[in-house]
């Protein structure tokens, strides 16, 4: 079986192409390819599919065997995928994620190595009932106070297709991310479990983020996370519409503007290809 192995801002992942053939058991295989001491090592196993309704079809699975809705920096590398290997010839395309059809855009002169790509990342989700968690289904869960082990944060709850909770932190690289994102990704009130965000504003345009990813761990950069930043900080007052997020892996630039999507550019980029030994039925 052939790979690709590819990364945007830290947040790897090990890339098949299933153009011609899908191993049956890819939950298996993420949790067997994802080891970073028995397997490739990586953050999940992404498929690049045939679609019925845009360019192709991504399909994710965590480093846990979780199927997650959708990666905002695996979305990029595929962009990156189609183009290098010339499955596209268009700079622009649209491709299929559980969270829906989404459109990219590629960045550079048309033929040479994709380095940079656009994601158009939708519309947030702001209601209890479309993140899920626990509540009226019909209210939005801003600035709200989350209890954990004995401690109050204000947390910010936002879907960009994945569930994530936005916590604002004094000092984000001193922060124990690990301790209290695992213990939230698990809080009853998420029925699917959350990614939790952990920012620290350092201007109004300009932001920190640390990722604890639900079946991952921590990451090293989350792309529907950094989108849920700027939602979040947007419509509490505490960012502008566009913003800087320097996450543990490089940087991301966002915009967003009210009632409409949220625009994300950031890097896509190979580490190297294999072969790895197909899948057993």
């Amino acid at each position: 079986m052939k790979f690709v192995k590819m990364h945007g801002a830290g947040n790897d992942y090990v890339y098949v192409d299933c153009f011609q053939q899908v191993p049956t058991d890819p939950a298996a295989l993420a949790i067997k390819i994802s080891d970073r001491h028995f397997g490739v090592g990586s953050d999940g196993l992404i498929f690049i599919m045939p679609s019925a309704c845009a360019d192709a079809r991504m399909r994710m699975f965590n480093a846990d065997g979780s199927e997650a809705q959708m990666c905002g920096n695996g979305i990029r590398c595929v962009a990156k995928y189609l183009h290098d290997h010339q499955l596209t010839h268009s700079s622009t395309l649209t491709i299929e994620t559980l969270a829906g059809v989404l459109s990219v855009e590629i960045a550079g002169v048309p033929g040479s190595e994709v380095s940079q790509v656009t994601v158009n990342m939708g519309q947030p989700r702001l209601l209890r009932g479309e993140i899920p968690m626990i509540g009226e289904a019909q209210e939005q869960a801003l600035e709200i106070p989350l209890t954990v082990a004995g401690r109050t944060f204000t947390a910010s709850c936002v879907s960009m297709g994945n569930p994530h909770c936005v916590i604002y932190v004094d000092d984000v690289e001193q922060f124990d991310v690990a301790y209290w994102g695992a213990l939230i990704e698990q809080h009853p009130w998420f029925p699917e479990r959350i990614n939790v965000e952990f920012v620290e504003i350092l201007a109004n345009d300009e932001v920190r983020q640390r990722t604890w990813e639900r079946g991952a761990g921590e990451t090293l950069a989350c792309g529907t996370g950094a989108s849920a930043v700027t939602v979040a900080g947007f419509l509490t007052g505490r960012t502008g519409p566009q913003i800087r997020n320097h996450l543990r892996g490089g940087m991301l630039t966002l915009e967003y503007c009210a009632d409409g999507p949220v625009m994300m550019t950031g890097p896509a980029q190979q580490v190297f290809s294999g072969d790895y030994p197909w899948p057993e039925d």
